[in-house]
């Protein structure tokens, strides 16, 4: 039988319905493998299910002479070298359409949090520092009837420009190309140059996907636009922002403060990040609940069926063929 590798911990209902169908090993740790070990698992796996943390470049990819596929666990797939795959033949697939909502779900926390200081202000409760009512203790920011600017509106971006008319704020997007009409109507969003969304959001959230043109797009000059008010939010790809320029943005008070979910050199932090009280930090769970891990691992599966069987997978990511249609 084909030798399917998974490199981390997986839904054990997406194991179970892999399992028929292939010599299937996996990796129930929360110790990533090492770059040996994957190219171990690629040299001996017609199929290997990948996770963000793991690193698949050239160097693992040609060890794969029998590999079909790479499915990674996720909506991401810059860990991948998706180019060199795509010349070798192999499949590259992610999870698109599952984790929209639950993201968008976490960065409304993330912007709520920030906003109310939820962070010290339950660190200060737990650690029994509250002695009663004080009228200027742990001052926020309102979010009903403010600005929110959504950087990036596709599935996670509209989501969350959505969820906005529950707080009544006006909603500025700005994307690569411009919504339809009907799409700005159903989201009450307004399309904004970069700079004047900057400008005018009383919250920034980010939702790019990560590319050449992508990188770094919010750095030192697009923090000294935003209102010394405003909070940024940060849900999509580390290196989409210059975590330097907003940890001297936050110290130096040109915003009020902010939440990230990834980091530009992920998992380690940039310096002075864990110092900042207006600044929240996750590990990366934007897409962590119950529902939604389980329809990502389905989806895996799924796609893996598809290369054992013979058939292209249903989620191939875009970049994967955009090279083999050159």
């Amino acid at each position: 039988m084909p030798i399917v590798t998974v490199t981390n911990m997986f839904p054990e209902a997406a194991l179970e319905k892999l399992a028929p169908h292939c010599d299937l090993r996996t990796n129930q740790t929360e110790s990533p493998p090492t770059a040996e070990d994957l190219k171990k698992h690629v040299s001996e796996s017609a199929v290997i299910v990948t996770y963000l943390s793991d690193k698949i470049g050239q160097d693992i990819i040609d060890c794969g002479e029998s590999l079909k596929l790479i499915a990674n666990y996720g909506a991401g797939f810059n860990n991948i070298d998706v180019a060199h795959a795509a010349k070798k033949g192999i499949w590259v697939t992610n999870t698109p359409g599952v984790l929209h909502e639950t993201t968008a779900d976490l960065t409304w926390a993330m912007i709520l949090g920030a906003a109310r200081c939820i962070v010290p202000a339950e660190r200060f409760t737990r650690e029994n520092r509250f002695k009663g009512w004080q009228a200027k203790m742990y001052l926020g920011g309102d979010v009903y009837g403010k600005t929110l600017g959504v950087i990036g509106c596709g599935e996670i971006g509209s989501a969350v420009a959505r969820r906005a008319s529950g707080f009544n704020m006006q909603v500025l997007y700005h994307n690569r190309n411009r919504l339809p009409q009907e799409k700005e109507r159903d989201l009450n969003a307004i399309y904004t140059p970069l700079e004047e969304l900057l400008r005018q959001s009383d919250f920034v959230t980010v939702h790019a996907p990560l590319t050449k043109a992508t990188q770094h797009m919010i750095g030192k000059e697009q923090f000294l636009m935003m209102k010394p008010t405003a909070y940024f939010i940060h849900t999509a790809r580390g290196k989409v922002v210059d975590d330097e320029a907003l940890v001297e943005a936050l110290k130096a008070g040109r915003i009020a403060g902010a939440a990230l979910d990834v980091y530009e050199n992920e998992p380690a932090l940039s310096q002075g990040m864990t110092e900042l009280e207006n600044l929240m930090l996750l590990p990366h769970i934007g897409s962590a609940s119950h529902e939604t891990r389980d329809k990502m691992a389905d989806l895996v599966a799924d796609n893996v069926l598809d290369a054992l069987a013979g058939k292209t997978p249903r989620c191939l990511v875009p970049s994967w063929k955009k090279q083999v249609t050159r």
